[in-house]
C-alpha cells in the first residue's frame, strides 16, 4: 500500500479515538455454522439487492480515507463468497493513503483464491482456525472441512512470501471446555506454517447466544498455560491501537491475545464496521448504525458522504465492551441479544457486522 501523500486531518470521537481502522463487510452470508458465532439453526439474511456493490464500496472507502482510514479489512460473513472479490482488491489496493488492504477469512475458499486476491494486491491474511481435530471442527462448524482449511492456509502462506506479503495470521477463538486443550497445539500449528496464532477470548456479542463468563478463557490464564510449557514469556510492545497484545517465547516465537472480554481496549478502539447492505456501526456492541447506502444511492455527493460520516464519528462516545465488563453478574449472565431479536434484524448478528 502506499503512505498517505499528505498530512489527513485528524478525526476523532468523544474519547479522542481517531478513525483509523474500517472492517467492510462484502457478504453476510457464510459457508460455516461456528457455535460462537451462528449457534441457532435460521437466520435472517440481507436482500442480495441491497449489498453495496464494488462501485459504491470504492465511492465510500474514498470518504472513509479521506477522513483518516489507513488500514481495511474485508470480512463476512465469509468473503470469499461474495463474486468477484479479486476485483474488489484491485480496485481498493490502487488507492494512494491505505497502508494496509487485508481479509479475514475461514479459509474453506482460500486454496483457491489465494494466489489472485494476492496477486491483485492483497497485503495480507488472517484465518480463524480454532481446533486440529476433525471431529471437533466438525461439531464447532457443523461443517467437515478442516482439510480443506488446512489447504487453504498452506496455499496464503505459500502465495504470500511469493509476494512478499503477509505474515499469515491465525485467529482463535478459546472456549473453556470446548478448545481450551488446543492452546499450545495451535501455537505449535502456526509456528510450522510460518503464521502468528491469535488467542481471542470468548465475546458475548451478536450471535454468540449460548455465551457465559464460565466459558471464558481469561488473557492471564492462557500465559500461565503457555508459560508452563515454553517457560518465561516476553510482552513485546505495541505502538499501534491493534487489538491484540504481543509476546514471544525464548525460541523467538510470537503470539497474540486478544482479551476483549476480560480486557477490553475501548479506549484506544479506532475501528468501524460497514455491512454489506451498507450499515456503519461504531462499535460491535451497538444496537444502531448509520446508513450510508441510502444517501449514497439518492445521489449524495462526495463531500455530503464525508459530512455525514464526520459527524457521526465525533459523536462517537461508544465504550460496549468496557460497559459490558462493569456489569453486575446477574445482569451480564442474561444473553446481549435473544434469537427473537436476531430474527427481526439481522444487523445484530456477529456474521453481519464482521466480527
Amino acid at each position: 500500500m502506499v503512505a498517505p501523500s499528505g498530512e489527513a486531518r485528524l478525526l476523532v470521537d468523544r474519547f479522542s479515538r481517531a478513525l483509523r481502522n474500517l472492517r467492510l463487510s462484502v457478504t453476510d452470508r457464510c459457508n460455516l455454522r461456528c457455535a460462537y458465532c451462528m449457534p441457532e439453526q435460521e437466520y435472517v439474511w440481507l436482500p442480495r439487492e441491497q449489498f453495496l456493490r464494488f462501485e459504491e464500496l470504492s465511492v465510500l472507502v474514498d470518504a472513509f480515507i479521506g477522513l483518516g482510514v489507513e488500514r481495511l479489512r474485508l470480512t463476512g460473513g465469509e468473503p470469499l463468497l461474495r463474486r468477484g472479490l479479486p476485483q474488489l482488491v484491485a480496485l481498493l489496493a490502487a488507492k494512494p493513503g491505505l497502508r494496509e488492504l487485508a481479509l479475514t477469512t475461514n479459509g474453506v475458499l482460500l486454496e483457491e483464491f489465494a494466489e489472485p486476491l494476492f496477486a491483485a494486491g492483497l497485503d495480507r491474511v488472517s484465518v480463524s482456525l480454532d481446533t486440529l481435530t476433525r471431529e471437533r471442527f466438525a461439531a464447532l462448524t457443523r461443517r467437515d472441512d478442516l482439510d480443506r482449511v488446512r489447504a487453504g492456509i498452506a496455499a496464503a502462506q505459500r502465495a504470500g512470501e511469493a509476494h512478499g506479503r503477509g505474515p499469515l495470521k491465525l485467529d482463535s477463538v478459546i472456549i473453556r471446555g470446548t478448545n481450551d486443550d488446543e492452546i499450545d497445539a495451535l501455537l505449535e500449528y502456526a509456528r510450522e506454517v510460518g503464521g502468528e496464532v491469535r488467542f481471542i477470548e470468548y465475546m458475548d456479542v451478536g450471535g454468540a447466544t449460548r455465551w457465559s463468563m464460565e466459558r471464558v478463557v481469561p488473557r492471564r490464564e492462557i500465559l500461565d498455560r503457555l508459560e508452563a510449557r515454553y517457560g518465561r514469556i516476553e510482552a513485546l510492545p505495541e505502538r499501534s491501537s491493534a487489538p491484540a497484545e504481543r509476546f514471544a517465547l525464548r525460541d523467538g516465537t510470537i503470539f497474540g491475545i486478544i482479551a476483549s472480554t476480560t480486557a477490553p481496549f475501548c479506549s484506544t478502539c479506532d475501528r468501524s464496521r460497514l455491512t454489506a447492505d451498507g450499515i456503519w456501526y461504531r462499535c460491535l456492541y451497538a444496537r444502531s448504525g448509520t446508513d450510508l447506502r441510502g444517501p449514497l444511492r439518492q445521489g449524495a455527493t462526495a463531500e455530503g458522504l464525508s459530512a455525514l460520516i464526520a459527524d457521526a464519528w465525533r459523536s462517537r462516545a461508544d465504550r460496549g465492551a468496557e460497559e459490558r465488563l462493569h456489569l453486575a453478574a446477574t445482569e451480564r449472565a442474561r444473553r446481549l441479544v435473544a434469537p427473537i431479536e436476531l430474527r427481526g434484524d439481522p444487523h445484530l448478528e456477529m456474521h453481519t457486522r464482521g466480527g
